[in-house]
């Protein structure tokens, strides 16, 4: 009797553990089934590499980041081949230091899938010791393409004119702000001619080609420049490197000129524009005096008749008769040929077309 009541007490608790276990299984189950979701959700894998066979060990969210087929048997050497070179290298590096200071380490990195789509993923990776004998590292791989991609629009958006597709006055303030720290240079400023008619009388679409067009134009002959920018409605800046000389440069000047001059075809109109260039070199000067004499430059380009440029010369270098000057060399405009001097007071810009 005394047996049976063991017996069924050991049974009942038995039967409890039971119950307990097949809960815990059941909650354990959900817990695992939430992380896969929450995983597939956040494009996040997990993944472990056995040190020191290299042995790796990934949940579905890493097989499908790379675009393999869960369960397939893998092999480190053959999944580092899906990364790019460049990050294959940060990869190594950083992993290597990790090992070596039993540490961990993040960054993003890109790969090409197995199916060949480019994608972007951050690392993270913590190495495990036993003793002081690292056995282990792991971490998580999640996918940031999306991230990524408007990161990098957000940038572009930032620092470049959507239209023109040229760097915009926020890339060229902070170039022209390097003038403060020496180092020399030229700045030529370009102010398209006839712009502001062919927009009022055509409209801002035909208006919007023809900048497109003399963007495209600028960038072609002014393709060694350090920086060639869109800074307002027709008004460009390009900035040349202290190893371009005056003569160069006002060479570019009249390349620029010729350049834009050539009409626009569009929509059977026979659009003409030009061009006036204001040139100053980076002498002994700050980068708001640079773009004082610059812009003072365009000025006396436009009020010359336009179509043509001009080169402030700073005090520091006078004309035989001493002063400020402008140069003249609008050979290809007038046929004039030599190079010609022009003495004038500089002035504000009253406005451009």
């Amino acid at each position: 009797m005394a047996l049976d009541i063991r017996d069924r007490e050991a049974a009942a608790t038995i039967a409890r553990l039971e119950a307990r276990l097949a809960e815990q299984a059941m909650a354990l189950a959900h817990s695992a089934k939430i992380f896969e979701r929450a995983s597939a959700l956040a494009r996040i894998g997990v993944w472990e590499c056995s040190l020191p066979d290299e042995t790796l060990t990934w949940t579905g969210g890493v097989y499908d980041l790379f675009d393999i087929p869960r369960g397939t048997p893998i092999d480190r050497a053959q999944t580092l081949k899906s990364y790019s070179e460049e990050s294959r290298l940060i990869l190594d590096a950083l992993r290597s230091q990790a090992i070596a200071e039993r540490s961990g380490f993040q960054f993003d990195a890109e790969i090409i899938t197995a199916t060949g789509r480019r994608r972007w993923m951050r690392l993270t990776a913590t190495v495990e010791c036993e003793g002081d004998v690292p056995v282990r590292i792991f971490g998580m791989k999640q996918d940031i393409t999306d991230e990524k991609i408007l990161g990098d629009r957000m940038r572009y958006l930032a620092e470049f004119d959507v239209m023109t597709g040229l760097p915009n006055r926020s890339v060229f303030q902070t170039r022209l702000a390097a003038f403060d720290a020496g180092g020399g240079g030229t700045l030529l400023l370009v102010d398209l001619d006839g712009f502001k008619q062919i927009n009022d009388t055509f409209g801002h679409a035909l208006g919007d080609d023809c900048l497109k067009d003399a963007s495209a134009r600028l960038r072609t002959v002014c393709a060694e420049a350090d920086l060639v920018a869109r800074i307002g409605g027709d008004e460009f800046a390009v900035v040349l490197s202290a190893s371009v000389d005056a003569r160069a440069c006002e060479t570019l000047a009249e390349t620029i000129v010729a350049a834009l001059k050539w009409p626009v075809e569009r929509g059977g109109r026979r659009l003409v524009l030009g061009a006036s260039v204001g040139i100053a070199r980076a002498d002994a000067c700050s980068a708001s005096e640079l773009f004082t004499r610059a812009d003072t430059a365009l000025y006396a380009a436009k009020a010359a008749g336009r179509n043509t440029f001009r080169t402030f010369v700073a005090p520091a270098q006078p004309a035989a008769s001493g002063g400020s000057w402008q140069s003249d060399r609008d050979g290809l405009r007038r046929g004039t040929g030599p190079q010609t001097f022009h003495r004038i007071e500089p002035a504000p810009r009253l406005g451009s077309e």
